[in-house]
């Protein structure tokens, strides 16, 4: 990637509910009330990004799967929900079918990469929040990432399939991206009342030794509450400790990318 062209990271996990979706939605909107210009991609056939930011994926007319299938160019697809700084590349109801679609087309790993190289120079940084799985889609957003940041659910089952996710990306890295860079591990869900919580916290130090973040993010109410609000948490309830935590995440990213970090909010 050269100078000026947005820097692009997968959320990548094939295990649902370990707060994906969530990291990608407040990342990106506490990067934007920075002054980044941000793009999210909701390449997840559940929608659940675009229904959180009060958009209704049966009626939008295009997003990624038309995208892919370049049916449409993606800055004709770009919606910018509510009042957020952010842009969204919306999921509509046709990604569902999109990993079998995909099988017969020529070059079908690098679809989502090819057809939006025409939108990087509009922004800082892209956030890919991809399926709960390795199919298609998957490799279509690691290979069109330059990092993974990778949400472990804070549960006993948490460390099951990460080496199959780490196979995963070695095989585009052998095959389709050889720089493809994981940025690290993020617990999420932390409960720091329950023991197990400090051994999955120690079990993945072992899986991923200096790529973990330093940012925890607690198991908190209002954080789950406000995607049925289609708001981020710091729209939603800025001083709660889960929008605290995304701000801490957010300026971690922002330190290990451009080394300074974001001013301190208000």
């Amino acid at each position: 990637m050269w100078a000026g062209m947005a820097k692009i990271i997968a959320i990548v996990n094939q295990k649902g509910g370990v707060g994906k979706t969530t990291t990608a939605m407040n990342v990106v909107d506490f990067l934007s009330q920075e002054g980044k210009k941000c793009l999210l991609i909701d390449l997840d056939p559940q929608a659940n990004a675009t229904s959180g930011l009060g958009l209704n994926p049966v009626e939008l007319l295009a997003g990624t799967y038309e995208v892919l299938a370049g049916s449409v160019h993606a800055s004709d697809a770009l919606q910018k929900p509510s009042s957020y700084a952010f842009h969204l590349l919306p999921a509509t109801v046709s990604l569902a079918g999109a990993n079998i679609e995909l099988v017969s087309v020529d070059e079908r790993e690098f679809q989502l990469k090819k057809n939006i190289e025409p939108l990087l120079s509009q922004y800082d940084y892209i956030f890919i929040d991809c399926p709960p799985s390795l199919g298609l889609l998957t490799i279509n957003g690691l290979v069109a990432s330059d990092s993974i940041l990778i949400p472990v659910q804070a549960e006993y089952f948490a460390l099951e399939g990460i080496g199959q996710l780490m196979e995963t990306i070695q095989l585009v890295r052998n095959h389709l991206k050889p720089d493809l860079e994981i940025l690290g591990a993020v617990l999420t869900m932390y409960d720091r009342r329950y023991r197990l919580s400090e051994s999955v916290l120690h079990e993945l130090y072992r899986h991923f030794p200096e790529k973990i973040f330093r940012t925890v993010i607690p198991r908190n109410v209002r954080l789950a509450e406000a995607p049925s609000h289609g708001k981020p948490i710091f729209h939603y309830d800025s001083l709660s400790r889960g929008a605290k935590a995304y701000e801490r995440l957010a300026k971690e990213l922002l330190v290990f990318f451009e080394g300074v970090a974001a001013a301190p909010t208000v």
